[in-house]
């Protein structure tokens, strides 16, 4: 009996690696106010070519602050029916896809209402009692509610748990929660963060859209390629010569998929740790404060704009110089240009998430042995690891390897803004298979985070991580 539940837990918690069953997936449900612009779309193609790798638990059609007496099921099932087309073929080179039936009888609807008209007594929705219904079960994982338009559905959800609830429970279920909306797009959502001043919530205040961290997917940085963001890049790798599913990626309207790091952090890559926003990755970097409602834009979406009432994760910052290809020696160096603010948290990582995006949609209709795939990074090292000042520690990472045989490159780097010891460590040689560090003086207990990349030579060239938190001692 033993022995059978831990198997059903691998089957639907865990993610096959190459390693085995060793990463939790992330479950998830979605808010869309999709057909208010593109970009929704745009999102579900990329989402359902990780729906191996996250656990999706719900699509629910909302409105938004651009849609506000409409919602649209259909749409998303339209794209889910698309996918069904290819789902076999995506099975050829990770398994787990899940069937598109699975996936169309958890799409649901909120009320076709605006904001807090939505939320009250008698205002529940099939898509507020799916939530409740999925927070209750016995899963012991965090659910996480991606919100890619209005929030007024989960705050429905929210009042009706409040009053239906003992308190202890209430903070029982509160507690699973873990929300990234793309902004306020809506008036619930200030409304839930007074309201329930525990819920983790990570969210750019105000409803100027160009400042938020998450506009970073498809800002055109000075100093920097943006290929990977171009409507040429996406129309060879996406849309055309791709199958029926890069065929529905619509063109961009506004700015190209503006959702997606409202779910980028879920993907299980070695980055990505969603319980711990302030770590960085794919989704972005984020802090937990009270902002400064002085500094807050008001932008164009017409959202009441209310300062905070308590810290919620929010923009935080990167200082950042990227590495660039050196034609002579060591085969790559430190650009001299550097940058600082918060969009770098998540542009940082952009060429290496289109990539991904771009290997998978290739799986939609290649073989196995005409695609590429991640590469797979070994450190014989724990993930967390306690020195003490001035100790010399190794990171040997020469067990790594690549599923396609294909060759590939190492970078070391430290991330200063994840750990606490807040000063750039020297690494070098960043690009071998294994490094010699020797830990910096300390008076207080320290913690440094050190990246391990590693990029394959195919194409595209795909990247997996793994981070090592390094705790340090005083003498």
């Amino acid at each position: 009996m033993k022995a059978s539940f831990i198997l059903l837990l691998s089957i639907f918690f865990f993610f096959p690696s190459e390693n085995g069953y060793s990463q939790i997936k992330n479950r998830v449900i979605i808010l869309s106010d999709i057909e208010a612009d593109p970009d929704d779309a745009q999102s579900f193609v990329r989402l359902l070519l990780y729906a191996n790798q996250i656990d999706i638990k719900g699509m629910i059609a909302t409105t938004s602050c651009w849609q506000k007496n409409r919602v649209a099921p259909e749409s998303i099932k339209k794209i889910i029916r698309t996918y069904g087309r290819i789902q076999k073929n995506l099975n050829k080179h990770e398994s787990g896809f899940p069937h598109h039936d699975s996936l169309l009888s958890i799409v649901k609807q909120g009320l076709p209402k605006y904001g807090m008209l939505a939320v009250g007594k008698d205002q529940d929705s099939e898509g507020s009692e799916w939530i409740i219904k999925i927070l209750e079960d016995n899963d012991p994982r965090p659910l996480h509610i991606s919100i890619w338009g209005g929030a007024n559905t989960l705050a429905q959800t929210l009042f009706k748990l409040k009053e239906t609830k003992k308190t202890s429970e209430l903070k029982r279920l509160v507690s699973k929660l873990r929300v990234y909306t793309i902004s306020d797009q809506d008036d619930s959502g200030i409304w839930m963060r007074n309201t329930f001043p525990d819920l983790h919530y990570i969210v750019s205040p105000g409803d100027e859209y160009s400042t938020a961290t998450w506009s970073a997917i498809n800002t055109v940085v000075k100093g920097i390629s943006n290929n990977e963001i171009s409507n040429q890049w996406i129309a060879q790798n996406i849309q055309q010569n791709h199958g029926p599913l890069g065929a529905t990626y619509p063109d961009v309207s506004w700015g190209v998929e503006g959702d997606s790091p409202a779910f980028l952090h879920l993907i299980i890559n070695g980055l990505n740790n969603p319980e711990h926003p302030n770590w960085g990755g794919w989704g972005g970097r984020y802090e937990l404060y009270l902002p400064d409602f002085s500094k807050q834009k008001k932008g164009i979406s017409g959202v009441p704009f209310e300062p905070e009432t308590r810290p919620v994760w929010t923009n935080a910052s990167d200082n950042y110089q990227q590495f660039i290809p050196n034609n002579w020696g060591r085969v790559i160096k430190l650009d001299s240009t550097k940058f600082f603010d918060n969009k770098v948290t998540l542009w940082r990582w952009r060429e290496d998430f289109q990539n991904d995006f771009a290997a998978r949609m290739d799986w939609c209709t290649s073989t196995y042995e005409n695609a590429n795939h991640p590469p797979v990074p070994v450190i014989n090292q724990e993930d967390n690891i306690t020195v003490t000042s001035g100790q010399n520690f190794g990171l040997d990472a020469s067990e790594s390897y690549d599923p396609d045989g294909d060759s590939f490159s190492y970078l070391w780097f430290d991330y200063p803004e994840a750990g606490t010891y807040k000063i750039p460590l020297n690494i070098s040689p960043e690009n071998y298979n294994n490094v010699t560090i020797t830990a910096p003086a300390v008076d207080k207990k320290e913690t440094l985070h050190i990246i391990l990349k590693v990029t394959d030579k195919g194409t595209p060239a795909l990247s997996r991580y793994k981070r090592v938190v390094v705790t340090i001692l005083p003498k």
